[in-house]
């Protein structure tokens, strides 16, 4: 799948409209980092040499970008628009693949929000929905799952799609007998519209994205990242919270081997005055790059060891288990870690009235079951939203707006 044009921020007026104007997005899949932005009315975006993409073999009124060898499978190109993307109804989706969270802006998450609140109606009121009739979405999960499996199955349901789903495809598919990822989803694609999977690997879901001529969604890549998780967890702050600029994030757990943590950091640096605590054991703290990410794009973080007083700050705390599958035979750091910070009735005590906890789940000790009752227990709300997030992504990457 070719690497799609980003969003453009902008301020929406009337219809949801992106203008013309300039951005590069110079990480995904290595492109050069000395590529410069040319001239206004021009937007960066990346190429595959891939013949859904470009049937032609070329694109019209473009600059080929030097410093990009023949060779590579990636091209960087600059693209003249004519007309600036829209979100209006009958449009095409600006994304072909979801990979990981720096693919988003701030305007193109309120049109998914829009979109899912729109899900969240049809899913109560218009059971029969026949929106993705004649779709096969293939579930290839290479790791165990529950919420995002079944949620994804779920929405493919309900708006009248059909299911092609694989649970445990490190053990019972071809990668047993040694099939490489890219046979798989070459073999796949031949049998679906969309594929969800998830991978022990970082970075394997951009591998399946190059490899495929359908989208793919990442559904959580080993330690890498989990975007529709995030995506969910940015909406459902929005509505328990009440907005989204101007918050106060407790991130708490494991925060070196959590996916979800990584992709919500993502996204909530698209947002105002947004500041972040880290509160993890020192064996799982948050990793460099998350932290550089967040500076380069001038938000407030801050490490603390003190959950208690970092509660009392936040309008979110977000507790994640400790990941003992990503520990190896480090049984001694996992034991280390486990069960440092638990949010239990004392923490919720020095809560704010407006706060909330969430958690990715599934969870273990690190909340306690007296917690559930709590009004400000976000996380199964959380969850359910897991489902209508998902239902507008399949409905925008299928048909478009």
């Amino acid at each position: 799948m070719a690497v799609s044009s980003f969003l453009f921020t902008s301020s929406l007026q009337g219809s949801m409209v992106a203008p013309k104007t300039l951005k590069c997005y110079r990480e995904y899949m290595g492109c050069p980092s000395n590529l410069s932005c040319g001239q206004s009315g021009y937007i960066k975006s990346m190429y595959l040499t891939h013949l859904r993409i470009l049937p032609s073999g070329k694109l019209s009124k473009r600059e080929q970008i030097e410093g990009v060898s023949p060779k590579d499978r990636i091209q960087c190109c600059a693209v003249q628009v004519e007309n600036a993307p829209s979100f209006s109804v009958g449009k095409k989706f600006q994304l072909d693949d979801v990979i990981e969270a720096q693919q988003f802006n701030r305007d193109i998450l309120g049109a998914i929000f829009e979109v899912a609140r729109e899900m969240e109606k049809t899913e109560k009121n218009s059971p029969g929905s026949q929106i993705l009739k004649g779709y096969l979405m293939a579930t290839l999960f290479y790791e165990p799952s529950t919420r995002t499996r079944l949620s994804f199955e779920s929405a493919m349901k309900r708006l009248g799609g059909e299911v092609l789903t694989t649970e445990n495809a490190r053990e019972f598919s071809s990668a047993a007998k040694g099939e490489t990822l890219e046979d798989t989803v070459r073999t796949i694609e031949g049998y679906s519209d969309i594929i969800v999977m998830r991978h022990f690997e970082s970075g394997a879901a951009k591998r399946a994205a190059v490899t495929a001529g359908i989208p793919i969604i990442n559904a959580g890549d080993g330690p890498g990242q989990h975007p529709t998780q995030a995506l969910l967890d940015v909406y459902t702050i929005e509505r328990e919270v009440g907005k989204l600029d101007g918050i106060k994030v407790g991130l708490v757990g494991d925060l070196a081997n959590g996916r979800t943590v990584r992709s919500l950091a993502y996204l909530l640096a698209k947002y105002q005055d947004v500041k972040i605590y880290f509160v993890s054991p020192d064996v799982v703290k948050m990793k460099d790059d998350i932290k550089d990410y967040l500076t380069s794009k001038g938000v407030e973080w801050e490490e603390s060891a003190d959950l208690m007083e970092v509660a009392s700050k936040c309008d979110v705390v977000y507790q994640t288990r400790i990941q003992k599958e990503r520990f190896g035979e480090r049984i001694d750091q996992y034991e280390e870690a486990r069960g440092k910070y638990i949010v239990d009735q004392n923490v919720l005590d020095v809560m704010q009235k407006h706060a909330v906890v969430m958690h990715p789940l599934p969870r273990l000790d690190e909340i306690t079951v007296d917690v559930d009752g709590d009004p400000r227990a976000a996380y199964f709300r959380q969850a359910k939203n897991g489902l209508y997030i998902r239902m507008a992504l399949l409905k925008l990457l299928l048909v478009g707006w």
